[in-house]
């Protein structure tokens, strides 16, 4: 699933392309993907200009005329553009029409992407942008903060990490580095976590995620961003997805495993699970 560097470069990579387009049709051919009533959301979308575009977690968000338009890419979400009348694949489910008859197609073989219209002034008090937590670079995003927020959580950090109301945009693989960066065990309880491992996890949080975006996002399995865009952090990761499967740093064996459900890179040596106190 993309992350928020992906999230980022995709709204980049856009942004140079349709911003000041005006849409002039929109068609919708799995209605699953739209948040509401499709028919509504194709008629009102018609007409509205795209005059700015950001991103909140992992949701990009397109201001436009009247309306803020906002998109989740999921597990495989990707836009394509494409000349008008050019024959629309089976995974192609939402098209835009821009005045110049070029398409912005949306294409998402899982058919998990999500799309909602959502009046643009509240836009940010309005589900579901409100119950997203701090982005990794927000100044509010500070060591109180987190302590305070994991202290009835008992869950491992691992977990806590993917907590979207918490701090909003990290994912799966990022969670793995910056945990291994911190020097943290994943399985760690995080009601146990020390404020001075809570202001290791924000440090190497924003390392992590400033220099994926830098390089583009990660590209693993199916992230793209738009027209084949491919992130390019993949080459950096230290430890999620490791091929040779030797820790960069202490030369051990990376291990592979499962915290709830979701696939874990860590090495035990360098991430030493601490036992809490009798």
């Amino acid at each position: 699933m993309p992350e928020k560097p992906e999230v980022i470069t995709v709204c980049k990579t856009l942004e140079k392309r349709i911003l000041g387009k005006k849409i002039v049709d929109c068609h919708v051919y799995w209605d699953n993907i739209i948040v509401g009533k499709t028919n509504e959301f194709e008629e009102k979308i018609k007409g509205q200009t795209i005059e700015a575009m950001t991103t909140r977690g992992k949701w990009l968000v397109f201001f436009l005329s009247q309306d803020a338009l906002l998109i989740h890419l999921r597990m495989e979400g990707r836009f394509y553009f494409r000349k008008m009348g050019e024959e629309r694949s089976k995974h192609e489910h939402v098209v835009f029409v821009f005045e110049n008859q070029e398409e912005m197609r949306f294409h998402d073989v899982r058919k998990f992407g999500k799309m909602m219209l959502v009046p643009k002034q509240d836009v940010f008090s309005l589900r579901p942008l409100n119950e997203l937590g701090y982005e990794f670079d927000d100044p509010m995003l500070t060591e109180e903060y987190l302590l305070d927020k994991w202290q009835k959580k008992r869950l491992p950090i691992k977990s806590v990490l993917l907590d979207q109301s918490i701090i909003a945009g990290i994912g799966n693989i990022y969670d793995d580095e910056i945990l291994f960066l911190s020097h943290i065990s994943p399985f760690q309880r995080a009601n146990t976590l020390t404020r001075e491992e809570a202001t290791l996890i924000i440090k190497n949080t924003r390392i992590v995620l400033e220099k994926a975006i830098q390089m583009g996002g990660t590209t693993i399995k199916s992230f793209e961003s738009s027209e084949g865009v491919h992130g390019l952090f993949q080459n950096e990761l230290a430890i999620h997805g490791r091929k040779n499967g030797i820790c960069p740093v202490c030369g051990n064996r990376i291990e592979v495993t499962k915290i709830g459900g979701r696939g874990t890179y860590y090495c035990p040596f360098c991430q030493i699970e601490k036992k809490e106190a009798a």
